[in-house]
């Protein structure tokens, strides 16, 4: 792959792609009204608490909404068509990520679960197929 833009890993983030690298999805729980939240914050966005917890999610959600990208930015424009969704998690936080596996198969709310795709020695990013 080309020249890849790399996502800012700082203190709020750390946790979470540290998790990718161990194959872990990092989610955060706040300690207060113990909502899960997802992306990685400082504040509780359901009650503005700051006590907040790193917790490994499962992994497992459903399709919410999804598209095939046909035309992509120069580090993937080699690997068009592929899927891009949104995973709900069965911690009930919602992600965007890619889903691998055969198109014709991939439609809202069927039930996927979490991969890890290494990109390279640094990152790993979670990708989704369908269970």
């Amino acid at each position: 792959m080309e020249h890849m833009f790399k996502p800012v890993i700082d203190d709020e983030s750390r946790q979470y792609w540290e998790g990718l690298k161990n194959h872990k999805l990092m989610i955060q729980q706040c300690l207060d009204c113990s909502k899960y939240i997802f992306y990685p914050r400082t504040i509780c966005p359901h009650c503005f608490s700051e006590h907040l917890k790193w917790v490994e999610a499962n992994g497992n959600g459903l399709i919410y909404s999804y598209t095939v990208v046909h035309r992509a930015m120069p580090p993937f424009k080699d690997e068009v068509p592929y899927v891009v969704g949104i995973i709900e998690l069965e911690e009930g936080v919602r992600m965007m990520s890619r889903i691998v596996g055969d198109r014709s198969q991939i439609a809202i709310d069927k039930p996927v679960s979490v991969i890890f795709h290494q990109i390279d020695d640094e990152l790993t990013l979670p990708y989704f197929q369908l269970v």
